[in-house]
């Protein structure tokens, strides 16, 4: 069990993110993630587990879009529409950390954990991308619900970790 988020994080979640690392080790490739409404929870995760972590190469807390746009290179214009919360965003985002970084291999999650601003934007929206070198970059988007910010960002956590695994599976 990760450490430092025990027993915060579920089994079935810790589990995933243990495969994800050993994937990356087995492999040699090294991860990043590009993270707004988790705060850098699943960069956290990552760098919780014994043994494994070294996969990891960094973080990008990007809460805010100006954080967005200067250390992911999301372009202003995006930010503002279609908005941070926004297919074009996540994955460019997940670009961006691959950019910054020396991963070869990323994740992005962008969305609203609570309620959104307007009713426009529900609670529990999130977008998702995870990006490899040399490969397309995927999108998912998941409408959680207002299931509190916890479950939220739990869920996220899970969602990211998966489509890492996707992404490192490949060939």
């Amino acid at each position: 069990m990760a450490e430092a988020l025990d027993p915060a994080i579920p089994g079935k979640v810790d589990a995933l993110a243990k495969q994800v690392l050993a994937l990356a080790c087995d492999k040699e490739l090294k991860l990043a993630t590009a993270e707004s409404c988790t705060g850098g929870l699943l960069a956290s995760l990552l760098t919780d587990i014994p043994g494994q972590s070294h996969a990891f190469d960094r973080g990008f807390v990007t809460y805010t879009n100006p954080a967005k746009h200067q250390m992911l290179g999301v372009p202003a214009e995006l930010l503002n529409s279609p908005g941070p919360v926004s297919e074009a965003v996540a994955r460019l985002m997940a670009e961006g950390a691959l950019a910054h970084s020396s991963a070869h291999v990323s994740a992005s999650i962008t969305g609203f954990a609570g309620k959104g601003a307007t009713p426009d934007e529900p609670a529990g929206l999130v977008h998702f991308a995870a990006a490899r070198c040399g490969r397309p970059t995927v999108h998912r988007v998941e409408q959680f619900g207002d299931v509190g910010r916890a479950r939220v960002r739990i869920e996220c956590l899970r969602v990211a970790l998966e489509m890492m695994r996707s992404q490192l599976k490949m060939a």
